[in-house]
């Protein structure tokens, strides 16, 4: 199982969302295919077919617990 398979399970499991790091969650957003663009310490992300577009912010070195949780929903939702 790659680090990313690892990743993307513990997002799903949603046990611990506060712990995600940003780096983390920014680089399966981007393996998984979407386009970032990234506006002062906003990090947005789009990918076509696919209507939510999620926005990261930095918590020190985690990702904030919310966006962890939405971007969850998003893979649960187009099965990624």
């Amino acid at each position: 199982m790659s680090k990313f398979d690892k990743l993307k399970q513990k997002i799903l499991d949603g046990k611990s969302d506060s712990n995600i790091g940003f780096e983390d969650l920014r680089n399966l957003l981007v393996n998984l295919g979407f386009v970032e663009r990234i506006k002062g310490s906003h990090h947005s992300y789009r990918k076509a077919n696919i209507a939510e577009k999620p926005n990261l912010q930095r918590d020190d070195s985690k990702a904030k617990s919310y966006q962890v949780r939405q971007v969850r929903d998003i893979l649960k939702k187009y099965d990624l």
